[in-house]
Order: C-alpha cells, then sequence, then structure tokens
C-alpha cells in the first residue's frame, strides 16, 4: 500500500498526473528512512531537515506537518505492508501542487509514503571489495541548495551508469573546484592516522542524516580527531582508509581505489559504535 497525503491506495490503483510538478521540473523533496520494528531511526534528524529544505524551495509548510503527524502517517503505510516486526526502507516525498510552469501557481505541497523491505536491522559490513573512481564529466555546485534530498539526481543517476559501464560499485562526485564532495549514495570520509575528513557542506555534499550521526561519534571518540575540509582526489591516494555513509547502508568502506587499496579497522569500529546508538533507539 502507498500513501498519497494520508489516504492509503493500492500500488496499482495509485496515479500520478502527468502535470505533477515533481515529474516535471523536480520540484519535489524526499527523505529516505530507515524503520526496525516500525520504529522511524533518527526521524527527527530527518524531519527537521525536510522541513529547511522545504522553507529554502519556498514551498508552503501545512499546518498539519508536525513531526508526529509524519510519524504517525509512516508508521501506518508501514504497519498495513506487514513490516512492523521487520526492517524496512521509508520514502517519505514532498512535492509542490500543481500549476504554472517554472514560476508555481502555488507553494502547497503533496507528501507521498512508500516502504519496502529492508536488508537488515543492525548495520553490517561485508567482507567484499567496493570499488570506486572519480566521475569527472559533470561537477556538483559547492553551494546549500546541491545538500538537500531533491528530485533533481542527473548527476547521481549519470554517474551510476557510467561506475555500471567500467564494473564500479560506486564513483566519487566533484565539485566545480575539483574537489571530492561525496560518492553516488553517500557522504565520503577519509582517514589519515587518527584524522578523519570529510567534505564541508559549503563543498556542496549531501547535508546527510547519517554524516551528521558518524560526526557526533568520531567526535566522542578519544584519540580521533573530526576535521571538516576540503579533499583534493590526491589525498585519497594517501590515505588508510575511506568509507561512504547513508541511513540505509550505514557505512560502506571503500576497498579499492585505482591501484590503491584500503583498510576497513576504523569503519568497523564506527559500525560497532552506530548499532550502540541503533540498539538505544529502537
Amino acid at each position: 500500500m502507498v500513501n498519497i497525503n494520508g489516504k492509503l491506495v493500492l500500488p496499482n490503483a495509485a496515479s500520478l498526473d502527468v502535470n505533477n510538478r515533481g515529474y516535471q521540473y523536480g520540484d519535489a523533496l524526499f527523505e529516505t528512512i530507515k524503520s526496525n520494528n516500525g520504529k522511524l531511526l533518527f526521524w527527527e534528524d530527518h524531519y527537521f531537515r525536510l522541513m529547511a529544505s522545504m522553507r529554502i524551495l519556498r514551498m508552503e509548510i501545512p499546518m498539519s506537518f508536525t513531526m508526529e503527524y509524519l510519524q504517525e502517517q509512516m508508521e501506518s503505510t508501514i504497519k498495513v505492508n506487514g513490516l512492523m516486526k521487520s526492517p524496512a526502507r521509508v520514502r517519505l516525498t514532498v512535492d509542490r501542487k500543481i500549476g504554472g510552469k517554472y514560476s508555481p501557481e502555488t507553494n502547497d505541497v503533496n507528501f507521498i509514503i512508500q516502504v519496502e523491505n529492508a536488508d537488515q536491522e543492525l548495520y553490517q559490513i561485508y567482507d567484499t571489495p567496493f570499488r570506486v573512481d572519480l566521475y569527472k564529466d559533470f561537477f556538483i555546485a559547492p553551494n546549500l541548495l546541491s545538500g538537500m534530498k531533491s528530485n533533481n539526481k542527473a548527476i547521481n543517476v549519470i554517474s551510476g551508469i557510467y561506475a555500471k559501464e567500467n564494473n564500479w560499485d560506486s564513483c566519487l562526485l566533484l565539485n566545480t573546484n575539483k574537489m571530492v564532495v561525496e560518492s553516488i549514495s553517500g557522504n565520503f570520509f577519509l582517514v589519515k592516522g587518527n584524522v578523519i575528513k570529510t567534505p564541508p557542506l559549503t563543498d556542496g555534499c549531501l547535508k546527510g542524516v547519517m554524516r551528521k550521526q558518524i560526526i557526533d561519534i568520531i567526535g566522542k571518540w578519544e584519540g580521533m580527531e573530526l576535521v571538516e575540509e576540503s579533499i583534493s582526489p590526491f589525498e585519497i591516494q594517501k590515505a588508510d582508509e575511506c568509507f561512504v555513509t547513508n541511513v540505509i547502508k550505514g557505512i560502506q568502506p571503500i576497498t579499492n581505489y585505482r591501484k590503491k587499496q584500503f583498510n576497513t579497522e576504523v569503519s568497523k569500529t564506527l559500525l560497532d559504535k552506530l548499532n550502540v546508538r541503533v540498539r538505544l533507539s529502537s
């Protein structure tokens, strides 16, 4: 079942108007949320990111769009799909209502909630290769618009195709200053000694919910230092370790970048610390 503006409908009965602005102009935002046994992980962080992004796009936030209301809507959708006792992946999409061309006639919004099975309750690291390279055909703008979870994901799509064509598992995306910003599907972290670096939001990286969790965990890890600083592609070759984060996979270590092979010890330690948080919040 799919939730459209609070109404649960069968997927084959759900329809999208051809004039939908999310479809026509990418005038939409989305949040991908992990659920464990009906409990939404890090929901508060997702909610405030969504509200901030709606304000940036001048979308009218309905009075009903409280954190509690949207949580209830997602939980009811999880329940009707029989996923209250298993991990699930939830997508909450908000689009501006139909009207206008580039300039909208209204700033009112619709919402859609979709759910599906997720792999596991706790995050895991699998001992399989994860090979990446740089994607250099197009670049991300170094501004806060790039940090939103919007439906404008052309560079992620074409870089994903490029990765498949070259038998890589992912690509690292660069901004117009030729600095590493993120991967196709998550934020990027680099480890050198006891320093863990990640690009700042001003470089154009996604304002990731899992990024925030990992930064907080590192900040409380005695002996390790977190630095938010631009990362040159040349630094990757000298790194001890690199990894990618998102709310569905948690932490994905990068095992190979070109001819460079990386360790995964820091990633595994961080994952253990992350799973402690997951257990406490589930």
